[in-house]
């Protein structure tokens, strides 16, 4: 870290103006199959369908993926839900077994459970260098309640923070 990296602006992602039934993609990435992952939980879409992405560099930013009420936050920031005004319950899980860093390379944004959040907003900033060394980064984007909520989600693409991950 160079002398003045402590008083560079550090950059703000702000929340992204969609319709209430949207789901977007959390971060810059490559969305990719959910049944590709190595975790047969999320492969064979034991806890709902979903996608799952992969993001490159040394850390990202994990932005709420629809707007709604931040339903679950896990304190260890690995993992944190959304349920929308429709009653659609997402997950976002960064990683696999990554709830066993005890938070270590995860750290909250502002945001607390409960709290209501708009599509884009930051929920958790990731060090994927640091995770990266022994887990395995997919982070998967889950609708956890698809049997009354179906959704169709996208085939594999290159995706920004913000792009509807939605077939």
């Amino acid at each position: 870290m160079g002398l003045f990296d402590a008083f560079k602006k550090k950059e703000t992602l702000a929340p992204i103006e969609v319709s209430d039934d949207a789901v977007i993609a959390p971060a810059d990435g490559e969305l990719i199959d959910i049944t590709t992952v190595k975790d047969e939980v999320f492969a064979q879409k034991m806890m709902g369908d979903g996608v799952a992405f992969h993001y490159s560099g040394d850390k990202v930013t994990l932005c709420a993926p629809a707007n709604g009420v931040l339903s679950v936050l896990f304190p260890t920031g690995h993992a944190f839900g959304v349920t929308m005004a429709n009653g659609t319950e997402l997950l976002v899980h960064c990683g696999i077994n990554t709830v066993e860093a005890k938070g270590d390379g995860f750290k909250l944004c502002a945001k607390k459970q409960g709290d209501t959040v708009k599509a884009g907003e930051p929920i958790v900033e990731v060090n994927l260098k640091k995770l990266g060394a022994k887990y395995d980064m997919s982070t998967m984007l889950i609708c956890t309640n698809g049997a009354d909520h179906p959704m169709t989600f996208s085939k594999p693409k290159t995706v920004k923070r913000g792009d509807s991950v939605l077939g």
